[in-house]
């Protein structure tokens, strides 16, 4: 138990050193970053560098693998170097029993990731998001879904337009039940059309069944329009709806579900984000995997060479489970292969191609 808590000691500090050696890293590129996007704003040091501590976090999340594998590298070549490893093994612990201490560090990080950095991931892409569209173009998101439906923003000509829609196709281009409130540029409701449907066309909507109503009436009923095909006009695209969606990165895990649930119902197609979360239930296994990697060919003596290369093939079997992870993702999203598939078989390839190597370097 001492042996183990040692162990354990010494990954968490080597993880925490690989962390803020990434961060500091990160930070410096991301303000100069933010400096050269935003210098038509005139943006100042200290708005860049709020906007890159807003930023940076999501980033470091994402490579959060590459930092446990580096960690671990580092972990077992500084044993290997004091001939701590051979001490362990002349006590008569195994290899394999020796790395339980770092796994269940891993493991916790991982759910410690997934529960609690998560949703400040979440919270910091989102603040990020909006602090830079008002930089860069004074609005934010055009698109939000609820239990009630979905709401769409729309400007034009000094007067906003709010839409409403109970449930659309799944690119958001054809709204069902569909209610537009138009405002003046003092937030006066001047204008109100309700349709039975409303297809997107380009610079338009097209209303079938609609109905239309004048707010700066008295009595806007006596002289609401008769219902029939109606245009609006629009600056929106099939683009601009899908991409104010947002990354499903910037939604806390907590509330993922519901708002999968909200997608489904208002006609969206989900899948991206159903993929995303369990590719966040399977975090702690993708960090157990990395460490066993690492093991699998740096936990070894020094003495018999080969340090380099062994780091090597070490790092470059971190990466290739990294980018094996990111295209199974991609595959899933796109529906090429099922969503637990995409999201499990990554970190099951690692594990098992680990305890293969290890358990023939150890009893082979």
């Amino acid at each position: 138990m001492i042996l183990s808590r040692y162990i354990a000691r010494r990954f968490l500090r080597m993880v925490f050193i690989v962390f803020l050696a990434f961060f500091g890293l990160m930070m410096l590129i991301d303000v100069l970053d933010q400096m050269r996007r935003f210098s038509d704003e005139g943006i100042t040091l200290v708005q860049a560098g709020l906007l890159s501590l807003l930023r940076v976090p999501a980033t470091l999340y994402t490579i959060l693998p590459l930092i446990v594998i580096l960690a671990a590298v580092a972990l077992f070549l500084g044993l290997a170097r004091s001939s701590e490893l051979v001490v362990v093994r002349a006590a008569g612990r195994s290899g394999l029993r020796f790395l339980v201490a770092p796994m269940v560090v891993a493991l916790a990080l991982g759910t410690v990731a997934v529960t609690v950095l998560n949703p400040i991931v979440a919270g910091t892409s989102r603040q990020y998001d909006a602090a830079a569209g008002r930089l860069a173009r004074g609005e934010a998101s055009i698109l939000s879904i609820s239990k009630e439906g979905l709401w769409l923003r729309q400007g034009g000509s000094g007067e906003q337009t709010v839409i409403h829609a109970l449930r659309s196709n799944t690119d958001g281009t054809r709204l069902y039940a569909v209610t537009f409130l138009t405002f003046d540029a003092e937030g006066r409701p001047t204008g109100r059309i309700a349709a039975e449907q409303a297809a997107l066309e380009r610079g338009y909507w097209q209303l079938s069944g609609a109905k239309s109503w004048d707010l700066t009436e008295a009595n806007p009923e006596a002289r609401a329009g008769l219902p029939g095909n109606l245009r609006v006009t629009s600056e929106l695209t099939r683009e601009g709806i899908q991409d104010s969606f947002g990354d499903p990165s910037a939604i806390p895990i907590w509330e993922l579900p519901a708002y999968v649930a909200g997608l489904e119902r208002a006609g969206f197609s989900a899948r991206k984000h159903r993929v995303w979360m369990q590719m966040e239930f399977a975090l702690p296994a993708t960090l157990a995997a990395m460490v066993l990697v690492a093991a699998g060919f740096t936990m070894r003596h020094s003495r018999f060479g080969g340090t380099g290369r062994m780091v090597l093939l070490a790092l470059l079997g971190g990466f290739s489970l990294f980018f094996l992870r990111n295209f199974a993702q991609v595959l899933g999203e796109n529906g090429q292969i099922p969503i637990l598939l995409a999201a499990w078989s990554p970190p099951l390839i690692g594990v098992m191609g680990s305890l293969g190597l290890l358990l023939h370097l150890e009893d082979g």
